[in-house]
């Protein structure tokens, strides 16, 4: 019996110690870095479109330019 209230023991204090820690890092802040990454990234590719007025990958917009233009 003290041999179970032992262990019981242990895991209700590294429960406590575990709850009280307040390292760590939760999904809301690596969901708000990667939603600001990406906006940081969009601004950065928009100011080039806007600085060399071209387009950057030529490739990819013709791609998606016959994909649009279905006339079947």
């Amino acid at each position: 019996m003290k041999k179970s209230l032992n262990k019981i023991a242990k895991k209700v204090i590294s429960v406590k110690t575990i709850l009280i820690s307040k390292s760590g890092e939760g999904f809301v802040d690596t969901s708000i870095k990667i939603l600001i990454s990406v906006i940081i990234g969009a601004l950065v590719l928009a100011g080039l479109y806007t600085l060399f007025n071209t387009t950057v990958m030529p490739s990819v917009t013709s791609k998606v330019t016959s994909m649009f233009s279905y006339n079947g």
